[in-house]
C-alpha cells in the first residue's frame, strides 16, 4: 500500500509540473540589446535597438542589412509605448538582454524616477545593465547612429564606457541598481555618464556612416552629469569629472601632463590611485580629509630633463600631486558653490565617523554641504621611467 501511495503522489506531482509552460522560441524574440526614453510633450518616446541575428552571425554571410534596427513609439506611460511597439515590430521585444538604458536630456532635466519605474519594477528587464545620458541630443538620435567596428552599436556604447571608464578615467559606469539607490538616498546626488552625437545626426543612420575610412558621425562620451534628487542639473567637464573619479576610488588608469623645470611638458601614467575618505567633527562643526596615494610611471618627455637624478623625480612627483590636488579642488568647490548638491558621499563618510554627531546635521546637510571644509592630500610615488631614463633631446648627436 506504501508503494501504491507514493506511486499515486508521483503522478499527481507530474500533473502539477508546470514544464515549458512560459517557453519563448528565439525565432519569436526581438531582442532588445538598448533602450532609450525621451519625453515629448506629455508623451514618452521609446526607442528600442533590436540585433539582427543574421546579419550577427559569423556563420552567415551578410546581406549588407544593417545588423540592427530601431523602432520607435510614443505613449502616456513607458509600458503603453512598449506594448504599442507592438503594431509595428515583427515581434515582440524581449528585454532580458538589455546592455544600456540612454536617458534623453530633456526627460533627464524633468526627472527620471517616473521613467525608471517600470524598467526596476518588471521582472523581465534584469538588473545588470548600465545607465547614461544623451547631452545635446535625444535618446533616439543616439541609438540611431550606427557604429564601425562593433556592428551592434549598443556593444560599442558599452565598450566605450568600460574602456573609458579604466584607461582615462572621465566616466563611470553606473548600473541600474546603483542608480536607485543613489536616487533614494536624499543626502546624495547621483552621477551617470554623457554621450553626445558628433556629426550630423541624420548621416548616423546611413549605412555609410560605417563604410568610409573617416567616420561622419561619432558617438562620444562627453563627461558626468550631475543630478539632485532626480532631476539633471549640469555636466561636467572631463577634467572635472576625472577629479570625481578620484575622489569616489575610480580610478584605475590615467594620463597628467606636468609642466617641466625650464620649458616643456612631461605626461605620467597613473598605474594605480587608491583614496581614503575620512570624515570627522570638531566642536560639532564636520569636516572631510581626503587621501590619495597614487603610483605612475613617466610616459612621455617633451623637454630637457634628466630623469636619473632624484632630484627630478622629486619634482615630477610633487607637480603631479599639485596638478591633481588642484584640479580636485577646484571641483569640490564647483560642486558645492554651484550645485550644491553632495555627489561625492561626504555624509557617508560622516556617518561612518560619529553616527550621533551625523543624526544632528542630517536634516540640515543640503545647508551645510556648500560650506563643508573638505582637505585634500596627495601622495605621488613614480616607479619607472620606460625603457629609456632621458628624452631623446637629452641625447648626445653622433659626430
Amino acid at each position: 500500500m506504501a508503494k501504491i501511495n507514493w506511486i499515486c503522489l508521483l503522478c499527481i506531482l507530474t500533473i502539477l509540473l508546470s514544464g515549458c509552460w512560459s517557453k519563448r522560441e528565439l525565432n519569436e524574440l526581438a531582442i532588445v540589446v538598448a533602450f532609450g526614453i525621451d519625453k515629448i510633450d506629455e508623451e514618452y518616446e521609446i526607442t528600442v535597438q533590436i540585433v539582427d541575428p543574421s546579419e550577427v552571425s559569423v556563420r552567415q554571410a551578410s546581406t549588407q542589412r544593417s545588423p540592427v534596427v530601431s523602432y520607435h513609439s510614443r505613449g502616456e506611460t513607458i509600458f503603453e509605448a512598449i506594448r504599442k511597439m507592438t503594431t509595428i515590430a515583427a515581434r515582440k521585444p524581449y528585454f532580458a538582454h538589455l546592455q544600456v538604458v540612454v536617458l534623453g536630456e530633456d526627460l533627464a532635466k524633468e526627472g527620471i524616477s517616473d521613467a525608471l519605474d517600470l524598467i526596476v519594477r518588471d521582472h523581465e528587464f534584469r538588473k545588470d545593465f548600465d545607465v547614461i545620458m544623451s547631452h545635446e541630443a535625444t535618446a533616439k538620435e543616439v541609438l540611431n547612429v550606427l557604429t564601425p567596428i562593433e556592428k551592434v552599436p549598443a556593444n560599442k556604447i558599452l565598450n566605450s564606457l568600460d574602456v573609458s571608464e579604466k584607461a582615462w578615467g572621465s566616466t563611470i559606469a553606473v548600473n541600474i541598481d546603483e542608480l536607485v539607490n543613489t536616487l533614494t538616498n536624499k543626502h546624495k546626488g547621483a552621477l551617470i555618464s554623457a554621450i553626445e552625437v558628433h556629426g550630423d545626426k541624420k548621416l548616423g543612420v546611413d549605412q555609410t556612416n560605417v563604410q568610409r575610412v573617416k567616420t561622419p558621425v561619432l558617438l562620444r562620451y562627453t563627461g558626468l552629469a550631475v543630478f539632485k534628487g532626480d532631476k539633471y542639473i549640469g555636466l561636467l567637464t572631463e577634467s572635472e569629472s576625472k577629479s570625481i573619479s578620484f575622489l569616489n576610488d575610480k580610478i584605475q588608469s590615467t594620463i597628467e601632463i606636468i609642466a617641466c623645470p625650464n620649458k616643456g611638458t612631461l605626461s605620467t601614467e597613473i598605474t594605480q590611485s587608491t583614496t581614503k575618505v575620512k570624515g570627522s567633527f570638531k566642536n560639532g562643526k564636520p569636516k572631510i580629509d581626503v587621501h590619495i596615494n597614487v603610483e605612475q610611471n613617466v610616459g612621455e618627455v617633451e623637454c630637457d630633463i634628466d630623469l636619473t637624478k632624484n632630484k627630478s623625480i622629486d619634482y615630477v612627483n610633487k607637480k603631479t600631486a599639485q596638478g591633481i590636488d588642484d584640479h580636485i579642488e577646484k571641483t569640490v568647490e564647483k560642486i558645492q558653490q554651484q550645485y550644491e548638491v553632495d555627489v561625492f558621499g561626504f555624509g557617508d563618510a560622516l556617518h561612518r565617523a560619529d553616527p550621533k554627531q551625523w543624526k544632528k546635521i542630517k536634516d540640515d546637510w543640503t545647508s551645510i554641504f556648500p560650506d563643508l571644509a573638505v582637505a585634500v592630500h596627495v601622495k605621488v610615488t613614480t616607479q619607472g621611467s620606460g625603457t629609456m631614463q632621458n628624452s631623446l633631446l637629452n641625447k648626445p648627436k653622433e659626430e
